[in-house]
């Protein structure tokens, strides 16, 4: 399945996509796409309850805005520096376990919606990355049974202000978190629509020039890895998102470094994730 929220940003309801590409209102399921409908198997009880329901339900047309595909995830989790090419651009070295930070939930917004430069900022930068979404709850989990607790993959621009991570107090999570830094989707995908997670085409441009062109194979740590090594420091809940990191390409890796203005234009997508289209306002 392939699931989406559509509406007015804070009155998204509850979409699919059906197999054919067209979408739907499931909103008559009773249930939006958050910490409860995943914890109580609710992409069982969908699937189940769209084999009798499906012929009946409303078309969304394709105007119609996309918001981010979960609702009020507890937390989003981003792993630093795990595509080889971009921890060498970085000058850092090969991490030996995954690095990882929390961004705040209300950077989260919608793929096709503006991302709005914060107020005082010099180096607003983008980073590209495949996302999962937990399905049920993770706490100390082996890597052999981390996939387990995955319902499935959304495209997701990790948008990072570098004045704010490294010179104001060198926190992370100052730079990462403002209002709009999180477009997720269009769509999350469950597992079974993507066949192989670890080898998808992923890439982002900025005013039709290429910055970021990689495969999600560059990872250094894959994703039961990182589901492993993040649960045996905090329990990750249903509906939490994992950012899985980014490649090579960051304007702020660049000589002379290169970062985004109001007017610009960033286009970005992974193979069978779709791709997103964001205007950058002030």
């Amino acid at each position: 399945m392939k699931l989406i929220r559509f509406g007015e940003p804070d009155k998204e309801k509850p979409g699919i996509i059906l197999p054919d590409k067209k979408k739907v209102d499931v909103s008559s399921f009773g249930e939006d796409y958050d910490e409860t409908f995943f914890a109580t198997d609710g992409l069982s009880r969908m699937e189940k309850w769209l084999e009798k329901n499906s012929a009946e339900l409303p078309f969304i047309d394709d105007s119609i805005r996309l918001g981010p595909p979960v609702f009020r995830p507890g937390k989003i989790v981003c792993i630093a520096f795990n595509y080889i090419d971009h921890a060498r651009e970085t000058g850092r070295p090969i991490p030996e376990e995954p690095v990882f930070f929390l961004k705040a939930p209300t950077a989260l917004t919608g793929s096709n919606d503006n991302v709005v430069i914060p107020r005082n900022s010099l180096k607003t930068d983008w980073e590209v990355e495949l996302a999962a979404v937990i399905n049920k709850k993770a706490s100390y989990v082996e890597k052999e049974e981390a996939m387990h607790y995955v319902a499935g993959f959304a495209l997701v621009n990790d948008y990072s202000e570098r004045e704010f991570q490294f010179n104001r107090g060198g926190q992370f999570v100052k730079g990462k978190s403002a209002d709009t830094f999180a477009p997720l989707g269009p769509f999350l995908a469950t597992r079974d629509e993507i066949k192989d997670y670890t080898n998808l085409k992923i890439w982002l441009k900025v005013n039709g020039t290429t910055m970021q062109n990689s495969r999600t194979s560059n990872m250094i740590f894959d994703l039961p890895a990182i589901i492993s090594s993040v649960s045996q420091y905090m329990s990750l809940m249903p509906g939490d998102v994992i950012c899985t990191g980014t490649p090579a390409g960051v304007g702020h890796a660049m000589d002379p470094p290169q970062y985004l203005k109001a007017g610009d234009l960033v286009e970005f997508g992974i193979e069978g994730l779709g791709e997103a289209r964001q205007g950058v306002a002030e």
